[in-house]
């Protein structure tokens, strides 16, 4: 049986997918329609946080997160290393922690230094590490939905560019805008103080959420009709 452990690590919430969603992923979704159920997900999300319901935020965008996973299988991206390249406990276009850009007004990417003994291990740990980078307390729910959903934007930008051109400049575009979405993701459920393994341990504690499958055998009319 798969299943996401509270204590589980960014690489194996990206292998889960890949055990339980991998089959059904090759075979029904191209990379266009995993971007695309990322993006209704996610906005599920924020509708949430304009409805003020808190289990609504903290579903849609764990499926979406799921989403975006299997895409990352697709692409062949570890995000857990490339998030913590572009974050080592350092905001990554201020280079301090706690963020300083707006204090500051940073207008230039500083030079990153990568401390790799500080590299957290578990996606507890990263919720951890976003927090100290850019606390919650410096901004509201709403401030935090909206910087998600510009990152979703600017990544899936990344994403038809690259399909249209399938070059290596674009892959690395992918990978950067893809850290800076998974990072805006923690800072949500930062902002509302919710444990992001936690939540993900009880709603992925059994193969796929739904049909409790791995692999999945939930239907595409299923999948693409599905409400949460």
């Amino acid at each position: 049986m798969a299943s996401i452990k509270p204590d589980a690590t960014i690489r194996e919430f990206q292998d889960f997918n890949k055990e339980v969603y991998g089959l059904p992923d090759d075979r029904n979704f191209s990379a266009d329609g995993m971007l695309a159920n990322i993006e209704r997900f996610l906005m599920r999300g924020l509708k949430g946080i304009r409805k003020n319901d808190e289990e609504k935020i903290k579903t849609n965008l764990l499926i979406s997160l799921s989403w975006f996973m299997s895409l990352m299988n697709q692409f062949h991206i570890n995000i857990e290393r490339e998030v913590w390249k572009r974050f080592p406990y350092i905001c990554s276009y201020c280079a301090s922690c706690p963020c300083v850009c707006k204090e500051k007004k940073v207008e230039q990417r500083q030079q990153i230094i990568i401390d790799e003994t500080r590299q957290p291990k578990t996606i507890k740990d990263f919720q951890g590490m976003f927090e100290e980078i850019y606390p919650a307390k410096s901004r509201t729910i709403d401030h935090a939905g909206i910087h998600l959903a510009e990152e979703l934007g600017e990544f899936a930008e990344s994403v038809l560019v690259y399909r249209g051109a399938h070059q290596d400049d674009g892959m690395a575009k992918i990978i950067s805008e893809a850290s800076d979405l998974l990072s805006c993701c923690f800072g949500v459920f930062n902002s509302l103080q919710i444990d992001m393994a936690d939540e993900l341990s009880i709603l992925f504690s059994e193969n796929c959420h739904i049909c409790k499958k791995a692999p999945c055998e939930c239907s595409f009319q299923f999948v693409a009709s599905f409400k949460s």
